[in-house]
């Protein structure tokens, strides 16, 4: 594959990221997908996708509050990421680059609706689970971890910059459980791991230039381009 192609999508991913906070792994699994298998590209996302929701997490203040209210959707995250890479890497990659397809579709389709729910505090014991293990299974299937999770945290009621960290935990944990899946069904090879290393650079580029971005543009519009370019890039793939 084209170092150019590689350098571009990680740049153009971490710029959105650096604007919006997220779609690092969304964007950069969209585009790689459209010329690697899903497999392939994942294992080349998890070191710019670690990194870049590490930097994010460590951010802010509350994490060790956070770690602590959503510690059993994280864990569900962990285990249903694991048990579902063998669809990502599996002989029916066709149908998981269908399925990136139509997550990322899903995905367009909230954030262009503005589609805000409610989740009472009473019952994240039980809905922040099941929320993980199917953003968990969705992330092994495809290695987009956004769907349900974003929304879910969205609607705990959390503050703006916890909001942030709080997504930034959950993109960790999700990575670190792709990484671990991927090893599970030996679809994570050393010329991915340089290839991942490599795209790390344009991503940090990215990133900057995204935050640089945010302070000069209107986030509703750049999040108005982003899920319509998101809806596009799903309907290709599933196409």
């Amino acid at each position: 594959m084209s170092w150019i192609l590689i350098g571009a999508t990680f740049l153009l991913a971490g710029l959105v990221k650096g604007v919006i906070g997220m779609g690092l792994p969304t964007v950069a699994m969209g585009l790689l997908a459209l010329a690697l298998p899903p497999a392939e590209a994942a294992a080349i996302l998890v070191v710019p996708s670690m990194v870049t929701n590490v930097w994010q997490l460590m951010a802010g203040s509350r994490f060790a509050a956070l770690a602590r209210r959503l510690w059993p959707m994280m864990a569900a995250v962990l285990l249903g990421t694991i048990a579902g890479a063998g669809v990502l890497a599996g002989n029916v990659a066709g149908l998981a680059k269908i399925g990136l397809g139509i997550a990322l579709i899903v995905y367009a389709v909230v954030g262009l609706a503005g589609i805000r729910l409610s989740v009472a505090a009473r019952h994240e014991g039980w809905l922040g689970p099941l929320v993980g293990a199917a953003t968990g299974l969705v992330t092994g299937a495809t290695g987009v971890f956004v769907i349900p999770a974003v929304p879910y945290l969205q609607a705990i009621g959390l503050e703006k910059d916890e909001l942030i960290q709080a997504l930034g935990l959950s993109f960790t944990v999700s990575t670190v459980a792709l990484a671990v899946g991927l090893l599970r069904v030996d679809a994570w090879q050393m010329s991915s791991v340089w290839l991942s290393l490599l795209a790390l650079v344009p991503a940090l580029v990215g990133m900057q230039v995204g935050q640089w971005l945010r302070q000069r543009i209107s986030a509703a519009t750049f999040r108005r381009v982003f899920f319509a370019g998101l809806l596009l890039l799903g309907a290709t793939l599933v196409a």
